[in-house]
């Protein structure tokens, strides 16, 4: 028999049925409830037909609409009777029904006011196998469950379900009062075959359950967490009246305030700060324990009394122990240490602890930040190290506001809170590689920091208060000034330090390098002895760079290798291994390896078309090697070397004025250039160069190839040329020159103008270095390429 068989028909049921279309959920056949009616035309329906039989038919609408028709109601309902009518007070009526059957709509008679259709009752089927028993049992079994853990459930309404005879009707119930959607619901009452319909109702039995399960737990965290925090009241309250039993301190938001309170009182603070710090502290007062805000307040409480309001001790130092400070702690930089020495002679004089700002700019390994702890030694004051090096978010200099989730304040407030003092030596390292992005420009949240007329009321964003920063005395540390804004530098006082030649970094190792680098690996000053020798050839073969940071990792690893050889010979009790241990040229090797520039690693212009130009990089200075060379070919010029905007117009500057002097000086035939190429290159081509010193090395290189003649021998150049033939100014001869020393050269073309910056080079680089100042290119060529 089919889903759609149709049954005898019950004698008080009628064929055609009047429809009344509701909204909601469908009903069942089996049940009793009540129904609202608004619509008036339905409020008619239901007066015509209490006159009569009271059957009506309950369908459920597909989509809500004021004036429904038969398109718009599902196919399927229950025929009702009428038990009873209510009149309400806004005009509508409700209605007790009896749900009775099951209808199909069959035929439409009447689409609107009122609906009627011919309607086909239908039965249930396949109520009456075993596999049906066993669902029944089931549904009662797990409803059971169901209905004990929820409240809503009556006990009227489990008598009801177990009280119902028919498997159907069973089905048909649960479907009723549990909490389904009215589509699943609509195809519940859809289905004829009790089987499936029992089947599909305990899914949602199931699904019931499972919400169950978790509403329970969910319910039981809830109720221990409620049960915890009172059970924590009640301690405490315990606890704190026995301290009070006790006579001890009882409730310790009380001390804290009592503590904050004293603490103001002895700060003498004035004005605005003196008021803000009260309401604070009468807000920390009012402030339940519990409440979030109070772990805020107490916190910003605890900064402020943290902080150093009070004004610093005048200072007291003695210039020539400052001296000696600097001389003991660093080797060779008399020029910086003079500077050094100026600079606090002057602080003294004026008996004025004002803050200063000093910029250290040079290569990296140059004693930069150990200058700036000397200092502070020397000064007897608190130091305190930052680096924004990659900083990006100006609250990092600033702080956040207090608004904020795990807001905290800026490193200069940080620091303040850290010293204790308010005349700290404060280095902020790394400073030309600060970056900006969306949250800030932390570069220029520096500018009030460092600036003397504004920091003495600087305001940090978390503690926003006015405090005075302007005793600080600020070290800025870089390795360049190019990427520093302009603003920033015109605050600071700008001393350069060079890097080291060889005999230079001989004398920093001797002193400093070994007796550090053997304490840190655990050998005795005795143990290992070096020769001259072999500390100018770790200088020269393994770390020629502008610093010693990397002549002190060379040390390192040769000490950890003879700490190894130490410890196993013990281990294994050889009595014959040695425990002292003398480093020469010959055994170097052993311990670091070949050379990472071997003897003769010196760059030489020893063919026409070279010659050897100075450059300044944020490492140092370094020596430049140009290369050029002639193809036979259609002329022109070719640069290559990873060569900035600047040198590749320097470079065009050159091979032009090359070309005028060797067809009007020296004789070339123009068509020379015309059937030749002309190459230039610049060695070690990953490493990008710019700016426009090299342009009398480029053009000596170029007139070099034309002649087809070697420059003089250890000689190096730096100078801008311009189109005419004059050598301009540079900058950086300072670092230059020691690029050159380290480069062995004995002789270096400067321009004329930078004569003046001579007297920063220290006399024992000058002292193996001729300078020769000129104005022109011809007497570069007449000293580079003499006739």
């Amino acid at each position: 028999m089919s889903d759609q068989s149709v049954l005898p028909l019950d004698p008080e049921l009628p064929i055609q049925l009047p429809l009344i279309a509701i909204t909601g959920h469908p009903i069942f056949p089996g049940i009793f409830t009540p129904i609202t009616i608004g619509n008036p035309d339905d409020i008619i329906l239901i007066d015509t037909l209490l006159t009569g039989d009271s059957i009506v038919g309950i369908v459920m609408l597909k989509n809500e609409t004021n004036a429904p028709s038969m398109r718009d109601l599902y196919r399927v309902g229950s025929a009702a009777r009428i038990l009873k009518k209510i009149n309400l007070p806004d005009g509508g009526i409700s209605i007790i029904i009896s749900s009775l059957k099951r209808f199909r709509i069959k035929k439409t008679v009447s689409e609107t006011n009122p609906i009627i259709a011919v309607v086909r009752y239908l039965e249930d089927i396949d109520d009456d196998t075993s596999e049906v028993q066993a669902l029944t049992r089931t549904l009662l079994s797990e409803m059971r469950q169901i209905s004990e853990n929820n409240p809503l459930f009556s006990e009227e309404m489990r008598l009801n379900m177990i009280n119902i005879d028919q498997p159907g009707r069973i089905a048909d119930f649960i479907a009723n009062v549990l909490n389904i959607g009215k589509d699943e619901q609509q195809k519940i009452l859809e289905m004829n075959n009790v089987q499936k319909r029992m089947e599909h109702v305990l899914i949602f039995i199931k699904k019931e359950q499972d919400l169950l399960r978790i509403q329970k737990r969910i319910q039981n965290e809830i109720n221990d967490k409620m049960e915890k925090s009172q059970r924590n009241y009640f301690l405490k309250e315990e606890l704190k009246a026995i301290k009070t039993e006790l006579g001890m301190s009882g409730d310790s938001k009380i001390n804290d305030a009592r503590r904050f309170r004293e603490k103001f009182e002895s700060f003498n603070l004035q004005g605005e700060i003196k008021e803000a710090v009260n309401q604070e502290l009468e807000k920390f007062e009012l402030l339940d324990t519990q409440s979030p805000e109070y772990i805020i307040v107490r916190n910003y409480m605890d900064l402020i009394v943290s902080l150093p309001w009070q004004d610093a001790k005048p200072e007291f130092f003695d210039l020539s122990h400052a001296q000696a400070i600097l001389e003991a702690d660093h080797y060779g930089l008399d020029d910086v240490k003079t500077r050094i020495v100026e600079y606090l002679a002057v602080r003294k004089l004026r008996k004025d602890t004002q803050g200063s700002i000093i910029c250290f700019v040079g290569p990296p390994g140059v004693g930069k930040t150990s200058l700036g702890k000397s200092i502070a030694r020397a000064l007897g004051k608190q130091f305190f190290r930052f680096s924004v090096g990659g900083m990006r978010d100006e609250a990092e200099i600033k702080g956040h506001r207090r608004t904020y989730i795990g807001a905290m304040p800026g490193k200069i407030i940080q620091g303040l809170k850290i010293v204790k003092t308010k005349d700290p030596v404060f280095m902020i390292d790394e400073i030309d590689k600060m970056g900006a992005s969306y949250q800030g420009d932390p570069a220029s949240a520096l500018l009030e920091v460092l600036d003397p007329e504004q920091n003495n009321t600087f305001r940090d964003h978390y503690l926003d208060l006015p405090f005075d920063i302007s005793r600080i005395f600020f070290i800025v540390t870089a390795n360049t000034l190019d990427t520093i804004p302009q603003p920033l530098i015109d605050r600071m006082e700008i001393i350069e330090i060079p890097g080291y030649i060889d005999t230079e970094k001989l004398e920093i190792a001797k002193r400093y390098l070994v007796p550090k680098s053997l304490e840190k690996n655990g050998l005795a000053k005795n143990q290992v002895k070096y020769a001259k020798e072999s500390l100018l050839y770790i200088a020269n073969a393994y770390s020629r760079e502008a610093g010693v940071r990397s002549f002190e990792k060379n040390l390192d690893k040769i000490h950890r290798k003879l700490a190894k050889y130490i410890v196993e010979a013990k281990e294994k009790n050889d009595e014959s291994a040695p425990d002292k241990f003398t480093i020469t040229k010959k055994n170097i090797e052993e311990h670091l390896g070949k050379p990472v520039f071997p003897e003769g690693f010196i760059k030489k212009a020893d063919r026409p078309g070279m010659s050897v130009g100075l450059a300044w990089t944020s490492m140092g200075g370094e020596t430049l090697l140009i290369e050029a060379l002639a193809v036979p070919g259609k002329g022109g010029l070719t640069l290559t070397g990873k060569m900035g905007d600047v040198m590749k117009e320097s470079a065009t500057i050159a091979m032009t004025f090359a070309q005028k002097l060797g067809t009007e000086r020296y004789g070339i035939d123009p068509e020379w250039f015309e059937k030749n190429h002309i190459h230039l290159h610049i060695p070690e081509g990953a490493t990008p160069k710019d700016g426009p010193s090299a342009g009398i090395t480029m053009a000596t290189a170029l007139v070099s190839l034309v002649r087809g003649k070697t420059i003089m021998e250890n000689l190096v150049m730096t100078g801008e040329l311009s189109l005419t033939g004059q050598v301009l100014p540079i900058g950086g001869l300072k670092e230059k020159t020691v690029a050159a020393a380290r480069n062995k050269a004995k002789y270096i073309i400067i321009p004329k103008q930078n004569i003046r910056d001579l007297d920063e080079i220290p006399d024992n680089i000058k002292q193996s270095i001729e300078f020769f100042p000129v104005e022109r290119f011809e007497e570069v060529l007449a000293l580079a390429l003499p006739d």
